[in-house]
């Protein structure tokens, strides 16, 4: 079966259930794969780690994936999927850009929280596949870039400022904060620390 990730084609390489059984069965084996790649990481997990922590048989893994590194790709595919739909319901009623960047902010940390494997998984892909690297952080910046876009119509962004920078210094903003507190200390973002981002934000970019 042929799928698009983040606008690239993997030919045969995932073959997406049409049952709900066969969808159950590929959640257990992702959701078995990313406690592995996060606790492990990629290399020193074998399919073999990944069908037992799923407690389905090696052969059923093959009916989905073609390999290590196909799961390994598609999971960082649906965990971006996910946040990215995470994102868009949360910020769906926010009246500006700037409360939708607050409410966002705070969106990305909780899922971080949910999904503590995301660092080291995303980052990892650096050393495995550099293109599903990359493609992660394009698939969160497209969207991101048209909905500043939008925002500078309103004059509610700086016009002078250029978007995809302003987009990959928010990405980046969220990155380290979400990395400082939730990842290294194990605790939710302190408020301060999310207003005084906010202010540093709201001073630089916006109106």
């Amino acid at each position: 079966m042929e799928i698009i990730i983040n606008g690239v084609f993997l030919l045969s390489e995932v073959n997406l259930p049409k049952t709900k059984r066969g969808k159950e069965t590929l959640d257990k084996i992702l959701k078995a794969a990313e406690v592995l790649f996060s606790s492990q990481g990629y290399y020193n997990t074998s399919i073999t780690d990944i069908t037992r922590k799923a407690n389905v048989a090696l052969g059923t893994f093959y009916i989905y994936f073609k390999d290590k590194k196909s799961v390994f790709a598609f999971l960082i595919n649906e965990l971006s999927k996910s946040l990215r739909h995470e994102l868009s319901l949360a910020i769906k009623e926010c009246k500006s850009r700037y409360e939708a960047e607050y409410i966002g902010f705070k969106t990305f940390f909780e899922f971080v929280k949910q999904h503590r494997g995301l660092y080291k998984i995303v980052w990892e892909a650096q050393f495995v596949d550099k293109k599903v690297f990359r493609d992660y952080y394009e698939g969160i910046a497209k969207g991101y870039i048209e909905r500043v876009n939008k925002a500078k119509t309103c004059d509610e962004v700086k016009k002078e400022l250029d978007t995809e920078t302003i987009v990959y210094c928010l990405i980046g903003i969220a990155n380290f904060i979400g990395l400082r507190w939730v990842i290294w200390e194990n605790e939710p973002v302190p408020n301060r620390v999310i207003e005084d981002m906010m202010k540093f934000i709201k001073e630089g970019a916006f109106n």
